[in-house]
């Protein structure tokens, strides 16, 4: 099992010394958002939060550690032109020395396409161009020119020099929830980071998140695994990802319980749900790792990326992986 963090809403130098310090602790991948407003549920949004340039912020917290995978969840295909996100790619796995998880996505936040005025097209049209931009990038990477005549890219004899380090490519990881962006993910991706869909909607809504359940995680794992291998992979060639929102290690089973009931009338949804929500970890040191192996069991889950306080917090991210992660 891989544990990532990421990181957001910081200083610079909050940036580097929570990756150096979860890159001491043994965590195995720091990413980061792509924002140009960082919006909560239901559009709430912090005028004041921070939303620096990730892609420069990976390349300083690259140059601030030696080993941990560092990368995005995800970079947004409608902010660059693939053949820029495969060039900035492919240098930061340079800078790194093939530590790069490339993280893509379709981009799901109107707000900031209606305030920046860059075109927000329906999903649908968005979903196209993320799956011509995997295209080219992976061309852009692999091969000594690129041609690609499509709906929304074009390409003659396009060169990209040097090629990333990690071949054939380094490890994709792709973020999302609804169908169309689950098959692009089964098409292309090495990692699949199932959350709920924002996409169509143009914002998180927590009605959605609320239908976010331990069932519904299964059905979209069961859905990648068939369209893989409609495309050819093998079942379990995209691994999952798993993205905890809400991370709380509680004293007792009590306390536990007591949150989990705390959330439900929010969530509508029953303590026992909320305790098995993919979008949170809630429990004891020891009820968090049987947790944590029952989703490895259970979903296929094999990587766990924490969000939120565990990003900003050092002190939850040393007592998340000294109590529980190491032990799972």
């Amino acid at each position: 099992m891989e544990f990532g963090v990421q990181l957001g809403n910081l200083e610079p130098a909050q940036y580097r010394a929570n990756a150096q310090a979860a890159e001491a602790l043994g965590y195995d991948l720091i990413v980061f958002p792509d924002h140009l407003v960082n919006e909560g549920p239901d559009k709430q949004m912090d005028p004041k939060s921070k939303a620096y340039d990730h892609i420069v912020m990976a390349a300083a917290v690259i140059d601030a550690t030696k080993k941990i995978r560092v990368g995005h969840l995800v970079l947004c295909n409608l902010f660059r032109h693939p053949a820029i996100t495969a060039q900035s790619l492919m240098t930061l796995d340079h800078l790194s020395g093939g530590r790069l998880v490339a993280g893509l996505g379709s981009g799901w936040t109107e707000t900031e396409f209606k305030m920046s005025g860059i075109p927000f097209p329906p999903i649908t049209e968005r979903l196209r161009m993320l799956d011509e931009a995997m295209a080219c990038i992976l061309s852009l990477w692999q091969n000594e020119k690129t041609t690609f005549d499509g709906e929304f890219y074009h390409f003659k004899d396009a060169i990209l020099w040097p090629k990333p380090i990690q071949q054939p490519h380094p490890p994709i990881i792709v973020g999302g929830g609804g169908k169309g962006l689950l098959r692009i993910a089964a098409k292309y991706a090495d990692y699949v980071n199932v959350v709920p869909d924002a996409g169509k909607r143009g914002y998180i809504s927590m009605e959605v998140a609320r239908k976010m359940t331990n069932d519904s995680f299964r059905e979209k794992v069961s859905f990648i695994r068939d369209e893989a291998k409609r495309n050819g992979r093998k079942p379990d060639a995209v691994r999952i990802s798993n993205f905890v929102f809400m991370t709380m290690i509680s004293e007792s089973k009590e306390a536990s319980r007591k949150t989990a009931e705390m959330m439900a009338s929010m969530f509508q949804q029953t303590a026992d749900e909320i305790l098995a929500s993919p979008m949170m970890l809630i429990g004891t040191p020891e009820e968090c790792i049987t947790e944590l192996k029952r989703r490895a069991k259970d979903w296929g889950t094999s990587q766990i990326i924490f969000t939120g306080e565990v990003g900003q917090n050092e002190k939850l991210m040393r007592d998340l992986y000294e109590k529980v992660l190491k032990h799972v």
